[in-house]
Order: C-alpha cells, then sequence, then structure tokens
C-alpha cells in the first residue's frame, strides 16, 4: 500500500494535461519534423514544403552536367516520369524553376513531384538505352508507353539442332531467333503458311520429335525431310532454313534471285525434277509477293513513321518496307497528352525499336529530332551495319512519308468515328472554357470583306465535332454600306436567330471569329432574344506577329479565347484537343466566307469587263457566257470564235478581242489569288472539294 500523499502525487503525474498548460516550447508530436521552437503547430506544411525545397535546391546544385537519366518521384518515392539529358543539371534545374519548362503536362507533373534521382552515363547512347529500360521498368504515369509487344504477332525460330518456324506472341530470352513483331496477323500466317508449303522443315514440337519413331504424314507429302527418324542433310536443311529466314525478313527478290540460279544449275546438270520442284516453290513465293506493295525499286529496307493529332488525341503509324516493297503496318493511339509531336516520337522510337525487331537501312520520320545522330549510331551498332534517321524534303522518300502522314490521318479518323471519343473532346471544350452545356451543335461566323464592298457573313456548323455542311449559311449583308465589322456580325447573328426562332432549332454554342468587341456584340443580340441563359457564347482571336515579318522565323502570339463574365482570355495549351476543335471550326468560317466573297467578286469583275465593251448588252453578255461558260474561256477565244455567238458578228468580235487584250494585264491580277485572303498555312484545314459548293446554302436568295 502507498501512502496517501503518494497516491496523489501519481494520480496528478497520470492526469492529463490540461490544453491551457501547453506553451509554444512544448514539444509538437505526430511529425517527423522537428520544428523551431517559435514556430506555431499549424505552419507545419509549410515547413515541410520548405524542408523540400531546400534539399532540392542542394541535390540541383550537387547535380553533374554530364548526360544521364533522371527520375522524377512523389512524395512516396514513386517514379513520376524519366527522362535524359545532355546536361543532367541544365534540364533538370528547368523543371523545378518557374517558366523553365513551358509543357502544359510539366505543370500537373510538378504538383506531384517531391524529389528526384539521377543517373549518369557515359554518353548520349547509353542514356538513350538506360531510358527505355527504366520506363519499362517504372511504368511511369507521365511517359509515353507503347502497346506492349507481345500484343503482336512474331515469326520465331527455335534454337534447336534441327530448327522448326512457329507463330508467337511471346518473346522470351531461350536462344532463339524472333522476327518481327508484325502489325497483321494474317499476313505474318500467310507467310508461314508458304514457307511450311515450300520449304521441307519440320513442324513438330520438340517433345513429338524425340519420340517419334518413323516418319508423319509432312514427310510423306514431301513437306519435311524427316529428320525426327531419318539420316538428312545438314546443308541441305540449312539451306532451307535460310530461304525461309530470308522470306520473313523481306527480302524476296534476293530469294527469288537465289533459288532461280539454283534452278538454273540443276538444269544445266539435268537434273530436271530437281529444277522443277524449285520452280514450283518459286511460282508459290511469288503468288505472295505478288499481293505486296511495290513503293520503289532500289530494294532497301526502311521503317516509315507517321504521326497525326487533333490536340491531345495522336494516332501514330509505322510503314515496314523491306526490299522495296511494303510488307506490314503497325498502328498506335494515343489520348490526353499534350506534348510537342518531336517528344512523342522520341519515345516511340525509343521503346519500338528496344525489342527483337529488324532493324532497316533507313529510317524515315516527319519532324527533326534532336538526338537523331545518336538514334542513328545506336541502331547501327544493333544492326552491325549502317542506319540513319532522317527527315526527307524531296523525291520518293517524301511520298514515303506523306504516305503515311496520310494513313495515321486515317486510322486518327476511323478511332474517332466512335461516339465516346466524341463525347470526351466536347466535354473537355465544355470544362476548358466552363460552359454550362456540352456543344454537341456549334455554329462559328465570320465577316470577309473587300475594302468595305462586298460584305458578306459565313456561318458553319459542327454537329458532334464534325462539319455539317447542309447546315452552312452565307449572308448577304443589307443594312448598311461601307465597312463595319461589329454591324455586320450584329446583322448576320440577328438574321440567324430570327430563323432560328421560326423553325425551332437551336446551337449549343456560338463560336465569334474575334475579339472582345465582336464577343460583346453577339451577347448583345442574345439578350434582344433572351437567349443569354441558352446559348453559350465565346470569341476566338486569330493569331498575330510578334515579331519582324522579315525575320527568318516567325513569332505568333497565343490563340486567346473570350468568354462573358471574363476580363482576361483563357489561353488554351496549344495542343490541346479543345484549342484544335476551336480553331477548326473558326478556320473552317473564314473559309467559307472568303470562298463566297471571292465569288461575288468574281462575278462582279465579269459584268464590269463585258458591259464596258460598246455594243454588249444584258442580251449579248448572257449569250457569250452560255456559249463559252466563263470569262477566261472568253479571254482564250479568238476572233472567228467569238462571231460564232448568236447575235455578233466579226466586226463586234473583233471589238471584244481588242477590248480584252488591253485589259490582259488587269485582269490576270483581279483573277489571282489575294495575298490577304490566304489563311496561315500551318492553320488551314483541308480545303472542301468544288463538288461541296452544293451545300453552300444561302440565308435568302442572293440577287445580283
Amino acid at each position: 500500500m502507498l501512502p496517501e500523499d503518494e497516491k496523489e502525487k501519481r494520480d496528478a503525474n497520470d492526469a492529463p494535461p490540461e490544453p491551457a498548460a501547453q506553451t509554444s516550447t512544448d514539444p509538437q508530436y505526430g511529425s517527423l519534423i522537428e520544428y523551431p521552437k517559435d514556430a506555431p503547430a499549424q505552419s507545419g506544411e509549410a515547413l515541410v514544403l520548405e524542408d523540400e525545397s531546400a534539399s532540392i535546391d542542394q541535390k540541383l546544385a550537387a547535380t553533374s552536367t554530364e548526360p544521364g537519366i533522371y527520375l522524377l518521384r512523389d512524395r512516396a518515392g514513386k517514379v513520376l516520369y524519366v527522362g535524359k539529358a545532355k546536361s543532367l543539371r541544365t534540364r533538370v534545374r528547368a523543371y523545378f524553376r518557374e517558366g523553365g519548362d513551358g509543357r502544359f503536362q510539366v505543370r500537373f507533373l510538378m504538383k506531384r513531384v517531391r524529389d528526384f534521382d539521377t543517373i549518369v552515363t557515359a554518353s548520349e547512347k547509353e542514356a538513350l538505352i538506360l531510358e527505355n529500360n527504366l520506363i519499362k521498368q517504372y511504368k511511369p504515369r507521365y511517359n509515353i508507353r507503347l502497346k506492349d509487344d507481345k500484343s503482336y504477332l512474331s515469326a520465331k525460330m527455335t534454337n534447336h539442332a534441327w530448327p522448326r518456324i512457329t507463330v508467337t506472341r511471346k518473346i522470351v530470352k531461350d536462344g532463339g531467333r524472333y522476327f518481327g513483331p508484325f502489325g497483321s496477323a494474317d499476313g505474318l500466317r500467310e507467310t508461314i503458311d508458304v514457307i511450311r508449303k515450300v520449304f521441307p522443315l519440320r513442324t513438330c514440337t520438340d517433345a513429338v520429335f524425340r519420340n517419334r519413331s518413323r516418319p508423319c504424314l509432312e514427310y510423306q507429302i514431301k513437306r519435311c525431310l524427316g529428320p525426327c527418324c531419318l539420316p538428312v542433310d545438314r546443308e541441305e536443311y540449312g539451306r532451307h532454313l535460310h530461304a525461309a529466314q530470308m522470306l520473313l525478313e523481306g527480302k524476296n527478290l534476293e530469294l527469288l534471285r537465289e533459288m532461280r540460279d539454283q534452278m538454273k544449275d540443276h538444269a544445266s546438270r539435268l537434273e530436271f525434277e530437281d529444277a522443277a520442284r524449285i520452280r514450283d516453290r518459286v511460282k508459290a513465293i511469288e503468288k505472295t509477293v505478288e499481293r505486296q506493295t511495290v513503293l520503289h525499286h532500289w530494294g532497301i529496307d526502311e521503317d516509315v513513321f507517321g504521326i497525326y493529332r487533333e490536340g491531345g488525341y495522336i494516332e501514330a503509324i509505322v510503314l515496314i518496307v523491306r526490299g522495296g516493297k511494303l510488307t506490314s503496318t503497325q498502328g498506335w493511339s494515343f489520348q490526353d497528352l499534350e506534348f510537342p509531336v518531336h517528344e512523342i516520337l522520341s519515345d516511340l522510337l525509343t521503346q519500338y525499336y528496344s525489342g527483337a525487331r529488324n532493324i532497316p537501312d533507313e529510317v524515315i520520320v516527319p519532324v527533326e529530332l534532336e538526338d537523331a545522330a545518336v538514334r542513328a549510331e545506336l541502331l547501327s551498332e544493333r544492326r552491325g551495319k549502317k542506319c540513319e534517321v532522317i527527315v526527307p524534303q524531296r523525291g520518293e522518300k517524301l511520298r514515303l512519308l506523306e504516305m503515311a502522314m496520310d494513313n495515321a490521318r486515317q486510322s486518327f479518323a476511323s478511332r474517332r468515328d466512335n461516339e465516346k471519343t466524341r463525347e470526351q473532346m466536347l466535354e473537355d471544350l465544355r470544362v476548358k472554357l466552363g460552359l454550362r452545356n456540352t456543344p454537341k451543335r456549334m455554329e462559328c461566323y465570320d465577316i470577309s470583306n473587300l475594302q468595305g464592298s462586298m460584305v458578306v457573313g459565313s456561318q458553319v456548323t459542327f454537329d458532334e465535332g464534325e462539319p455539317c455542311k447542309n447546315l452552312y449559311r452565307r449572308y448577304r449583308i443589307r443594312s448598311f454600306e461601307g465597312q463595319d465589322d461589329f454591324a455586320s456580325m450584329y446583322e448576320v447573328l440577328k438574321r440567324r436567330l430570327e430563323r432560328a426562332v421560326r423553325e425551332n432549332v437551336y446551337p449549343d454554342l456560338w463560336v465569334i471569329d474575334g475579339g472582345k468587341g465582336q464577343l460583346n456584340v453577339a451577347l448583345e443580340v442574345l439578350r434582344e432574344f433572351r437567349l443569354l441563359d441558352q446559348i453559350d457564347c465565346v470569341s476566338l482571336a486569330k493569331q498575330h506577329v510578334l515579331n519582324d515579318r522579315r525575320e527568318k522565323e516567325v513569332t505568333k502570339s497565343e490563340e486567346r479565347v473570350f468568354v462573358p463574365r471574363r476580363k482576361d482570355p483563357i489561353v488554351l495549351p496549344k495542343n490541346s484537343t479543345a484549342l484544335f476543335l476551336l480553331v477548326r471550326i473558326r478556320d473552317e468560317a473564314h473559309r467559307f466566307a472568303i470562298t463566297y466573297n471571292r465569288e461575288l467578286r468574281r462575278r462582279a469583275r465579269l459584268r464590269s469587263v463585258l458591259d464596258d465593251i460598246e455594243g454588249i448588252g444584258p442580251v449579248r453578255r448572257r449569250a457569250l457566257l452560255r456559249h463559252f461558260g466563263s470569262l477566261k474561256r472568253i479571254r482564250e477565244a479568238t476572233v472567228d470564235e467569238i462571231a460564232e455567238v448568236k447575235g455578233l458578228n466579226r466586226e463586234l468580235a473583233a471589238e471584244i478581242r481588242r477590248h480584252l487584250d488591253q485589259m490582259t494585264a488587269l485582269l490576270d491580277v483581279d483573277e489571282s489569288a489575294d495575298p490577304a485572303d490566304q489563311l496561315d498555312p500551318a492553320l488551314e484545314p483541308p480545303a472542301i472539294p468544288a463538288e461541296d459548293a452544293g451545300a453552300q446554302i444561302n440565308d435568302s436568295p442572293v440577287r445580283d
């Protein structure tokens, strides 16, 4: 038993301390950070960040300037991004410096990065190899990763005394030799089928091979030499194996040349049965070769990479050319990637050539790569022969690259057609612009004029992110004369809503070509019709040149999007899907307006030129146009041809010919395209064919 006084002391010590008794000098629990004595408890997180920042600054100062690999990690140590650099300190420091790396996705990456590691390598080439290995090992969230090669079929030549050729999806280090992977499973299986019919190689498994006591049916039909239980000449078997290998590598022409030489050799020695067997094999191979597309005749091996992107959605494809023939293709699809094209292509090449793959003579790419020379050196070492990485500028190689780019575009179009992708694209636009509704039906408006005359407006409509040409409209400005973009836009939008009220069909989003002034005009029209809460409205200001136009490289401003109730414009990421969609519909409205303006100018020029000729009135002008079809053909006609027109004689025809000759210089200038009307080639979408002119419906009949 304890005395009463000691018991009271013990109870007092066991009692919890009162909150008021805690002072700034008391220890703070629940953290591994040792807080300064004068630090308040709620500033713990800030102190952690300051401590991390100080640690990172120290590591940056100690980072090597040699080439190597860097790994960006989060608080838990998980690798978020793996990259390579010529100078590690310079490259890594750019990530942690404000504005050091302008890529849009980097801002999201750096919100999670709390540490980094570096690995110094002896050269850029070693860094390239190590980067690929680490990406496969860690599978970082912010790195581009290709679909695993196991999804594609490859051909395998087994490591055996009597090798066989099989089809596999798994690539393992078992001593076998692999060919591929092949983008077309049907194409590979067809090639394997030809090999089995033409070259008498074994097809049984190793277990069956070991336990055979007599030849199988394959031997009876002369598709196998029977090495399982019969004496077979290894040299002959090796020749068949080598021929099959050449066929898998795409060296068809070289193989056929060798086989024809063998056939002639057997025939010269009067071994006609052997010559006939080789002849049949040659014919079987030729049937397969005939179905391949011939691209050129110099017979080199090439891999041609094409990339097509719409904002963050990217399609990549490679055309595999062997011996001058297109043998197969392979493609990949990425989304939510706003990295520049050259970075995407760089990562794609690194992973594409990391496995057991045949390396060609040339790798053709659409953009210049900073490390192209290093990549070419690495590929040459792996191949044992020279391999080049080139960006063609002209000739057959450029035609190949254009084919790859077109295939990538076609592949993207087929993937994009699915409803889910279109919904994601429109939802991305809604989120980034803060719209009330998903803009399933978008309309864009533009005004075009020629020095205040022939003022016209255009309306283009996109439904679910795609042009809907039967809903295109064009407008002649009627309420005033002269040049006033705001008044012209007001008239076009008012007439549009008057029609919308009659038809009871409204858009989800208006996109106005212009700045804040044009946006305010559109909002005023919506306010008049009491549709301000129903139709979203934004305006898109064109890029403008920031530096001297005479400089070699032109620097342009960012595209700016103005939205209601916001003072400053929204600057969307350069490669974002939302910006791509807005620029696409804006440029289509611009093209459509210019097309209509040029048409009106052409008509006016035609009337003025013919009406200025003495003796030519409306009746004879119409007769001339019916007979020749256009002013250009009238200008090309001789006096005798003009005199054949009903209502004209030779004297009047000579007068027409003389007047047109005097106007030649002026007409040549007028018929050429106005430079001011041209779109920026980097932004201009594919032109709509002339056949689509029937879709250009007027808001109301346009009368001259």
